[in-house]
This record gives structure tokens, C-alpha cells and sequence, in this order.
């Protein structure tokens, strides 16, 4: 398995190294540098094209916003852009996912639940799984697939206005991939999926069901139904019609059945 090249943006130093001895323990991460304001995150993003950066919104010279701008404008094959940050404002987070961002996690981390995100975002945890299996080439495959997967759910989430932080996000994101994968399931949605998923986060069938839920109804207050509407072509809601949980999953995954997923 090739390492994970890993930049990591942060101006609090004694954070900064507590991060990279972590990761570091992990043989799928390579730590290139480690960068304490935003122009010397810039300039080493541009030099290395890590696969990864984790970014803090609050740094000196440039702020992280100004990064992400810089790095979009750059047009450089963009990296999983995870932020790492003490803000927790939906309008500061929203701004962050709208630049580029792929997922973000509010201060403080667990840093083994920073590692798994990093795994699941970039395709390395089905592929590490099969490498375990001994299956190192359907790994290679299964790798592109899920990341290629991952990234559209979460360009979706973006475009209707589902926060990253909010737990929700991970339960519907888990619901669609469910259902791409057995969409059979939709069928069973209280009896297989909320139950799978709570057992995969430890938690139970009606906190799943409340928090995608939540998730939808976040979307809808946030008055982007015309995003919703445009991701189907063609006009199924209007901001009276909230659809119900299995619904959402089941147009979402159809989407992406039809567009080969």
C-alpha cells in the first residue's frame, strides 16, 4: 500500500507535533511538513501535492479560508482537505466545505478518529482491509471506487447544505452507500439499515433515524431545495415537501446507480 502524503497546517506547535507523532505511528501516513502559517501552507501544497491536508482556519500571514481560495484558483489537483479547527459556527464550516474542504472536524480530536476519517476519506480503509483479506488487487479497485464514491455524496451534501459536523452527515452518507451496495435494504430501512449503522457507530436504531432526519430537515431550512430539485432534473420538492428518510436515501443512491457508481 503506498503512503499517504500528509501536510499538515497548524500554528499551535505543541498541537501541531502531537498530531504528527500520531499519525506517524500509522505506516499508511508519510508527514512531509508541517506548516505554521498559510503562505508557507500554500507554497507547500504547490511543491509537494501531498495527497492530504489538514488544515486550521486561524493561522498567521493567510487564514485558511484565504488557503483553500488560493488552492482553487491554483487549479492544482486538489488534495482531501480536512479542517481541524476551534470554530464550530455552521456559517464558518459551510464557508469551508463551499472552498474546497472535504470534511470537517471541530477542536478537540481524537486523533484515532482523525486517522480513520483520513483512512475513509482517501479509499485506504476498504483497501487496508483487503490487504489483511490478501486481496491486494480487488484493494487497488475497491480503493478508486470508494473514494470516487465518498467524494460525490459529500459534493451532494455540500450543494443542499448538510454540514459536515453534525452527526447525521456520517449516518446518511453510510445510509446511500448501504443502499448502492444492496438496494434491497431500502426495503428493510428499520429493520437492517438504521440497525447496521447504529452497530457500526455504537449507537442505536432511533438515534440513526433522528439524526438523518435532522440531517434532511437542515438541508430544507436552509431554503436550497432548488439545488435538490437540480440534482434530479427535474422539480420533486417544494419547501412544504420534505421527503421522509428512505426516500432521500433511495433517490440519492438510484442517482448514483444510474451515473455508475
Amino acid at each position: 500500500m503506498n503512503k499517504l502524503k500528509i501536510i499538515i497546517a497548524e500554528d499551535n506547535r505543541e498541537f501541531s507535533d502531537l498530531l504528527k507523532t500520531s499519525l506517524e505511528r500509522d505506516e499508511a501516513f508519510d508527514v512531509r511538513f508541517t506548516c505554521f502559517n498559510g503562505l508557507e501552507t500554500l507554497a507547500a501544497v504547490e511543491a509537494e501535492l501531498p495527497d492530504v491536508l489538514l488544515l486550521d482556519l486561524i493561522m498567521p500571514e493567510v487564514d485558511g479560508y484565504s488557503v483553500l481560495a488560493g488552492l482553487k484558483a491554483k487549479k492544482l489537483k486538489p488534495p482531501l482537505i480536512i479542517v481541524v479547527s476551534q470554530i464550530k459556527s455552521e456559517a464558518f464550516i459551510e464557508k469551508a466545505l463551499q472552498l474546497g474542504a472535504n470534511y470537517y472536524m471541530c477542536k478537540p480530536v481524537a486523533f484515532d478518529v482523525l486517522r480513520e476519517r483520513i483512512l475513509e476519506f482517501s479509499g485506504l480503509a476498504d483497501a487496508r482491509s483487503a490487504q489483511f483479506e490478501g486481496r491486494p488487487a480487488l484493494a487497488d479497485k475497491r480503493e478508486k471506487r470508494v473514494a470516487s464514491l465518498d467524494e460525490k455524496i459529500a459534493n451532494i451534501f455540500i450543494s443542499v447544505g448538510i454540514p459536515a459536523h453534525i452527526k447525521g452527515y456520517q449516518f446518511l452518507r453510510e445510509a446511500i452507500k448501504m443502499a448502492i451496495g444492496s438496494p434491497e435494504i431500502i426495503n428493510n430501512i428499520t429493520k437492517r439499515l438504521y440497525p447496521d449503522i447504529a452497530e457500526k457507530y455504537d449507537t442505536s436504531s432511533s438515534k440513526v433515524e433522528r439524526a438523518i432526519r435532522h440531517a434532511i430537515e437542515v438541508a430544507w431550512s436552509r431554503g436550497k431545495i432548488e439545488n435538490i430539485n437540480q440534482i434530479f432534473g427535474i422539480k420533486i420538492y417544494t419547501a412544504s415537501d420534505k421527503p421522509t428518510n428512505g426516500e432521500f436515501i433511495a433517490l440519492l443512491a438510484d442517482k448514483m446507480l444510474l451515473e455508475g457508481a
